[in-house]
């Protein structure tokens, strides 16, 4: 593990806040966190801000209109806008971070030319569609089924915790293809138009209020054979390049945040007369260690993306598994800090906190994570 900065990679990083510095006072207001149609513009806006600089796509391949950059001139990239405040992804954090590098890497060339750029200039915005009623965690049990009817499948079934579909253009969604076969090797991964016939978004409102997902219901739906990314039932295949990603560096910005929000409960507690409580301050101080030695597993699982290739590996489940924890216990400890207060929706991390409980499920489930671990790194035998 090389956790050093190459002089090309400090540049990168001055460079970077200077136009960050530049820029992000110009931004408009933020829109309503329930204006989804301002939110997606204000996204894509943010996006189309980042394509016109250079900096979009920053780390997907030269010949996937990206510039090819190194996994840690990413990780940079994603720590400084962190770190000055500049907007999240988004509404496009699916097609950025998961179905864009997916098509990158599995996707033929008339995909990746029809697919990409869009996604890197701001123009459209993909969901997923993988979590299904009945197949949560047991993902490979989607019922979801495809047909064969000449250059189209036909698609049938239902998914729910369809991140932003009411706002999306497609959804990289995975279907059973062949029903026979062991339920691992009959699944395939489509990229389906989110106008197509037959498609039904209803939203689903959080224990936080706010309604980024949704149910989505497919009857008999047409999706050119040409949207499937990979051979017909290597969808499982696939999945893991997409989750590998989604597992890798897609919470990299939220640690850089979680520790800015740590330093600041720290200042509350001093305001409020907090800090006088030993116990309070000893859970600060193991928090602050956490998220450290997290931030250096994130360095190592990118110096290891570095060394294979830059998709990243099964080290992203030992951090996703552990980061979904201590983002818990870090608002868990905003909750002591703030004491009745944090029963106000209006105070800040009060909102924070309620979404944190999703963090064990979102992504693949704790559970889902330790058996990746146990199986694949530790060398375990699978359990029965």
């Amino acid at each position: 593990m090389d956790l050093s900065y190459t002089a090309e990679e400090e540049d990168f990083r001055v460079r970077l806040r200077a136009w960050l510095a530049d820029v992000l006072p110009g931004l408009p207001p933020k829109p309503s966190p329930d204006d989804w149609p301002g939110r997606r513009a204000y996204d894509l806006g943010w996006q189309r801000m980042l394509y016109d600089a250079g900096y979009a796509g920053l780390h997907w391949p030269v010949d996937a209109g990206g510039r090819g950059a190194t996994p840690t001139q990413h990780l940079i990239f994603l720590e400084e806008t962190e770190k000055a405040g500049a907007p999240y992804v988004g509404a496009n954090f699916v097609g950025l971070l998961h179905a864009g590098p997916t098509v990158a890497a599995e996707g033929s060339a008339e995909q990746r030319a029809r697919w990409l750029p869009p996604v890197l200039r701001g123009q459209e915005v993909w969901c997923q569609g993988f979590s299904e009623p009945d197949a949560g965690s047991d993902l490979a049990a989607l019922r979801t089924r495809a047909h064969r009817d000449g250059d189209h499948y036909v698609v049938s079934g239902s998914k729910v915790w369809t991140s932003h579909a009411e706002v999306a253009d497609w959804c990289e969604l995975l279907v059973r293809t062949d029903v026979k076969a062991p339920k691992h090797l009959g699944i395939s991964w489509l990229a389906m138009p989110m106008d197509a016939p037959g498609i039904t978004v209803r939203p689903l409102r959080t224990l936080a209020g706010s309604a980024e997902f949704a149910e989505v219901f497919l009857d008999e739906v047409r999706v050119p054979v040409a949207n499937r990314v990979g051979a017909e039932n290597d969808g499982w295949r696939v999945t893991m390049v997409t989750l590998s990603f989604e597992r890798g560096t897609a919470f990299v910005g939220e640690v850089v945040a979680c520790r800015r929000v740590l330093g600041e409960l720290a200042g509350e507690a001093r305001k409020n007369g907090r800090w006088d409580d030993v116990p309070l301050r000893r859970r600060l101080g193991r928090l602050n260690a956490e998220f450290r030695a997290l931030w250096r597993l994130t360095q190592w699982n990118v110096s290891e993306s570095e060394r294979t290739g830059g998709v990243p590996g099964v080290g992203g489940s030992v951090f996703k598994l552990r980061y979904s924890q201590a983002r818990q216990e870090l608002y868990d400890a905003a909750a002591e800090v703030l004491g009745p207060e944090a029963l106000d929706l209006g105070r800040p991390w009060t909102v924070d906190r309620l979404s944190s409980l999703s963090y064990t499920i979102a992504a693949g489930t704790s559970q889902i994570q330790r058996n990746i671990v146990a199986e694949r790194i530790l060398g375990l035998p699978k359990g029965r």
